[in-house]
């Protein structure tokens, strides 16, 4: 069984997540808490890690750099990196997390394909095709959610939680805008699929839904 919990930066996911694992687990169940994003699975930062010892000079060090953004304007690396991460993907949700739901476990997705879909539309605007063949066979091969959230908060409220927690690297509020718009977008998100939570409530408010949400499943 994989469930799957997307949304905006501070929404409290890892929050809610923590809390889900702990009751599901209290009740005997099984659970793997999986965390992927395009480019940043534990196979591909493991693969840019040994690019950069390798490399030293020409991959830029980890976080956002001016070096860094030089380097993706360039065509031909943008295009190698979408396809080694659309690839990566493929491994890490259509094998790893699906292996993981057939020997048992509950496995819980923070973020999913739909999150990374965002990213690449919002990183590579004049290259990454969500109506390509290659990312359409990518979505049709991952296994499907049993269950899926959508927390969501407005951009004020994200980037006031984003200071509060002292994130190293926080979006702008122009990132935030856009994620939100395409979280809240019917046609990536749509409301059949997605059970979406505005999260300015309490904490325990937000988690009392989703156990309702489980309790209908199970």
């Amino acid at each position: 069984m994989i469930i799957v919990f997307s949304g905006t930066d501070g929404s409290g996911k890892s929050t809610q997540i923590e809390m889900i694992s702990n009751y599901l687990e209290s009740n005997q169940y099984k659970i793997k808490v999986v965390w992927g994003r395009g480019g940043y699975t534990p196979l591909f930062s493991s693969l840019k890690k040994i690019l950069r010892v390798l490399l030293t000079k020409k991959i830029p060090q980890a976080g956002i750099s001016q070096s860094r953004d030089k380097m993706l304007k360039r065509k031909s690396i943008s295009k190698t990196w979408l396809t080694i991460a659309i690839l990566d993907l493929f491994l890490f949700y259509g094998l790893y997390v699906q292996i993981l739901s057939l020997f048992g476990f509950v496995v819980i997705c923070d973020r999913y394909i739909e999150d990374t879909e965002i990213d690449f539309r919002r990183n590579f605007p004049n290259i990454f095709n969500p109506n390509s063949v290659f990312w359409r066979l990518l979505v049709w091969s991952l296994p499907k959610p049993s269950l899926s959230f959508l927390l969501y908060i407005p951009v004020d409220v994200s980037l006031t939680r984003s200071k509060m927690k002292g994130e190293p690297f926080p979006d702008t509020p122009e990132t935030l805008s856009f994620r939100l718009q395409s979280y809240l977008n019917e046609s990536i998100f749509p409301s059949a699929k997605y059970h979406k939570i505005d999260c300015q409530k309490s904490i325990e408010s937000v988690q009392i839904e989703i156990r309702e949400k489980f309790k209908e499943l199970f």
